[in-house]
């Protein structure tokens, strides 16, 4: 077995024969001299050959990619390279053995590659040889590993659930695998181990964890996979104070012995609303200001007749300032703007700047007590630039949220390496569905109303607010739970305002309407996304970063090319047929 990794040789290994094994990187012939530049997964070492070496010929044979053993005498380097952890060192080859060779690879395994994302999906195998994909795969067993240490510390239990379940509605549409034995009936693959995790806390183990896999056949974008992993956590007799607690001691126990970073505990808590009014989004990006200001008051008596309308219809008037960054808008930079805001469904995007003279599309509108009152409110200042958005609540809340985000970001207003994180509460216990045109469960139909509202479950869903919390790093749901119904009379009335009936109920739930009926525990959790804290702890923003075999964007495997066509015997056995035309 390989006992030593490139990284570990330093200085207190001059002068001592050492065996190594790994990759070549690169062979330069330098007048006679041979480097080779041998890679292993924890990172490069520089090699010599000499002239009257017997493994010359062998050595100046060797190609990139190249499998080899070599055994050797480390001494110090002449001319150090900091940009290595081995740079002050390097190995006088006396054996060289060629373990494998290796075609030509499609692309240069480096971290600065030009190739393009699809062909280094489809060679994954070889990207993965990357220190920049590499040394995140590092990163994520070290976040599993603080988390198993942590969890296991407290007395918490790793319990696999299973993965072949029965199809229930959690919001996503279910990946579905036939039966070869129950024809015409389905397995689920899980969205989340919800109903399991439960019925274990019925169960009596009180203290649980997995590292899940999950599954939601839903669209993807760049911090989504069809398929995910996520850290499950449930415990019995808890309130909210209890989970969110553990929850964030969690993370910041991963943030110390990860990155190094200390945590300031207890987090902030902001409840749902106020994310959504002061941020536009439930999960708000906290490492800027620019908070939305709802101005509606400033045009009660306005004669400016869209603003009027809009007011008129209960609608509303909201702003953001952009501090000491009007002379960064041109005419032709607003106009970007109010296309980006427009695909948040905002009928426009009027703004307001303030200098040495106020321009504007609205300061012809405008009398100057709406002008200085706006500047009162909203404490501006010389170059400051105002964004104001008119229309119903939910349209402008999240148009101007996203236009936040969007200015922070192409000002490069964010600290690189900086993290802001804060626990969302308070959540909502319904809402709206427009395609279903009723109430839905916010979370899931397990989740707990407040206390004070479970009277209104079925009067006033509007106003029902639940025991979830979501956890929020830099803009991003890294995670979230509730504490559960444990109480039968309770679900019962859920599934009731949830418009259940007791087929669907039956169907659906029944094992589980069942089981609350035998001494289930008060209970509650959460669960972290792994990727997505992976990565955030590795600071990319594309999740297939950290996952070893990803999806792409459209839910396929290039390197694989799954899903892909069976034989029509699988079919057959099934009982499946496959409708429409075939390809001719």
């Amino acid at each position: 077995m390989k006992t030593l990794f490139n990284n570990k040789i330093n200085e207190t290994y001059i002068n001592q024969t050492v065996t190594l094994h790994g990759w070549v990187s690169r062979v330069r012939n330098l007048g006679g001299l041979i480097f080779i530049d041998l890679r292993d997964r924890s990172g490069l070492i520089q090699l010599v050959v000499n002239p009257d070496n017997k493994n010359y010929e062998i050595a100046n044979s060797l190609k990139s990619e190249y499998v080899i053993k070599v055994t050797g005498k480390v001494v110090k380097r002449e001319n150090a390279n900091d940009k290595i952890e081995t740079g002050s060192i390097e190995v006088i080859v006396d054996e060289l053995n060629v373990l494998n060779t290796s075609l030509e690879v499609p692309f240069q395994i480096t971290d600065d590659v030009t190739a393009l994302e699809e062909t280094r999906l489809k060679y994954r195998y070889l990207d993965i040889r990357r220190p920049y994909i590499s040394n995140k795969l590092v990163l994520r067993h070290k976040i599993t590993m603080a988390i198993r240490n942590y969890l296991d510390s407290l007395n918490f239990l790793e319990v696999e659930t299973p993965i072949l379940c029965k199809s229930t509605p959690e919001g996503a549409r279910d990946y579905l695998v036939p039966s070869r034995i129950f024809n015409g009936k389905f397995f689920a693959l899980p969205q989340s181990p919800q109903i399991y995790k439960q019925l274990l806390m019925v169960g009596g183990i009180e203290r649980y964890f997995q590292i899940a896999k999950c599954f939601r056949d839903e669209d993807l974008r760049a911090d989504r996979q069809p398929e995910f992993t996520q850290v499950d956590v449930e415990m019995s007799f808890v309130n909210e104070d209890d989970v969110i607690t553990l929850g964030e001691n969690l993370v910041a126990q991963v943030f110390k012995e990860v990155k190094g970073i200390d945590i300031e505990l207890p987090l902030q808590r902001m409840k749902y609303n106020d994310a959504i009014n002061l941020y536009g989004s439930d999960k708000p990006d906290l490492r800027f200001e620019m908070v939305i200001n709802d101005i509606s008051d400033v045009f009660s008596n306005t004669n400016v007749e869209f603003l009027k309308s809009t007011l008129n219809e209960g609608g509303i008037i909201n702003a953001i300032v952009a501090k000491n960054l009007a002379d960064k808008y041109s005419r032709k930079e607003i106009d970007k703007l109010t296309e980006y805001v427009k695909t948040y469904r905002a009928s426009g995007l009027a703004y307001i700047k303030y200098g040495e003279e106020i321009s504007g599309s609205l300061v012809k509108s405008l009398n100057e007590a709406e002008l200085n009152n706006i500047k009162e409110t909203l404490n501006v200042e010389n170059n400051d630039i105002v964004f104001i958005i008119s229309g119903n609540k939910k349209v402008v809340k999240t148009a101007l949220g996203a236009l936040r985000c969007k200015i922070a970001s192409d000002n490069n207003l964010i600290k690189a390496h900086d993290y802001k994180l804060l626990w969302v509460t308070d959540f909502p216990s319904f809402e709206w569905s427009e395609e279903e045109n009723r109430f839905m469960a916010c979370h899931h139909p397990f989740t707990s109303p407040k206390d004070e509202d479970v009277d209104k479950l079925l009067t006033d869903k509007a106003n029902c607010y639940s025991k979830a919390y979501d956890i929020v790093i830099n803009g991003y749901e890294a995670g979230g739970g509730s504490i559960r119904i444990h109480d039968g009379s309770v679900q019962e009335k859920m599934f009731e305002a949830l418009e259940l009936t007791p087929q669907d109920i039956e169907e659906k739930f029944g094992f589980f309407v069942d089981a609350l009926k035998y001494g289930t525990p008060p209970h509650g959790g959460f669960a972290l996304g792994l990727d997505r804290l992976t990565m955030l702890l590795t600071e990319t923003e594309n999740i297939r970063d950290v996952i070893a075999f990803p999806k792409t964007a459209s839910s396929n495997d290039l390197m694989s090319e799954a899903p892909n066509v069976v034989d029509e015997y699988q079919l057959k056995e099934l009982g499946i047929e496959i409708g429409g035309k075939k390809d001719e």
